[in-house]
C-alpha cells in the first residue's frame, strides 16, 4: 500500500514528536538517576534534589508527557481530518 503525501506528513509529525518525548522520558528517567549523587547536595523543603526528583518531580513530568501527547494528536487528527468519536 503506497502512503499518500499527507499520511507521510501525518506519520512524520507523529514520530518527530515521539522521539522528543521519549527523549525527555530518557533524561529525566536515566539521566537524573545517574547524577542524583551531585543533585543530592541541593536542596528543596528539606529534601535532597535526587530525592525529590525522584519521588515527585519525575512523576509530575511521565503525568505531562502523557497530556502532552494525547493533546498534540487530539490536534493532529482534527488538521489531517482522521479523529475518532464523531458517529454521523
Amino acid at each position: 500500500m503506497e502512503l499518500t503525501q499527507k499520511h507521510q506528513e501525518y506519520w512524520h509529525r507523529n514520530l518527530v514528536v515521539t522521539a522528543i518525548l521519549l527523549f525527555i522520558w530518557f533524561v529525566v528517567t536515566f539521566v537524573e538517576g545517574w547524577y542524583a549523587r551531585e543533585l543530592n547536595s541541593i536542596t528543596i523543603f528539606g529534601f535532597p534534589l535526587g530525592f525529590y526528583m525522584s519521588a515527585q518531580g519525575s512523576l509530575a513530568i511521565y503525568v505531562a508527557i502523557i497530556w502532552y501527547y494525547q493533546h498534540f494528536m487530539n490536534k493532529l487528527d482534527i488538521e489531517y481530518g482522521v479523529q475518532e468519536g464523531e458517529d454521523e
